[in-house]
């Protein structure tokens, strides 16, 4: 019986990396897709939400299987809880690449506002807190995990930056607005990314060390933007 557990557990894990692979792979091709003004990837990048939205079901399903028939206590009842946030996370990750190709398609009917700089930096940060997330999140390394929630600021500063600029571009243009709105969009919808990756990042720290810093993070975000 426990050998069989331990053989669901592993399927459950391939399931929650399948699901991330693929949440990953559209937030980068959505930003390709910006930044190179191509959008002949869309509808790629449709189809892998469905299959992101698919695996979440069955991960929400095989997991509540288990809870119901195994009874796991301790460590194994934490991880299950957990893949199950973590796949609603990912799911939302998924959606937000839809945003960003949905803003795109927007942005790509008119001419360039601007050289994009920044926006394809945070991205690359955003990106690489997800996997981190998650490969702090296969290893169990709460060290790693809070590696991503550091990594958080960098991104809401690029976020604020971009808001600043872009800000100019209105005042300066009101034919601007509209490209500009999109393009500030885009950059909340990356900076959604990060939160939902810190968010994976949280639940590794407390499958790890059995500490919650969900609103110790939140409180020190609110501090440090009332200092601003």
């Amino acid at each position: 019986m426990h050998r069989h557990f331990d053989d669901e557990i592993k399927e459950v894990k391939t399931q929650l990396a399948r699901m991330g692979e693929a949440a990953e792979w559209m937030i980068e091709g959505a930003i390709r897709s910006l930044v190179d003004r191509d959008t002949s990837n869309h509808e790629e990048i449709f189809k892998r939400e469905e299959e992101v939205n698919t695996l979440q079901i069955e991960i929400d399903d095989h997991t509540v299987t288990l809870l119901a028939l195994q009874h796991p206590v301790a460590t194994d009842l934490r991880f299950l809880i957990m893949v199950s946030k973590i796949a609603g996370e990912l799911e939302r990750i998924a959606d937000l690449a839809v945003n960003i190709c949905q803003n795109t398609g927007f942005l790509l009917k008119e001419p360039p506002l601007k050289p994009l700089v920044d926006i394809p930096i945070m991205a690359e940060k955003a990106r690489k807190m997800l996997r981190e997330g998650l490969d702090a999140f296969v290893r169990a390394d709460a060290d790693l995990a809070q590696e991503v929630l550091d990594a958080d600021d960098e991104v809401d500063a690029l976020k604020d930056q971009i808001f600043r600029e872009l800000l100019t571009y209105m005042m300066a243009d009101p034919k601007a607005i509209q490209r500009a709105l999109a393009l500030i969009l885009i950059s909340r919808n990356l900076e959604r990314v990060g939160d939902h990756a810190t968010n994976i990042a949280e639940e590794v720290i407390y499958l790890a060390k059995g500490r919650d810093v969900r609103h110790h993070h939140e409180e020190l975000k609110r501090k440090e933007g009332n200092e601003k």
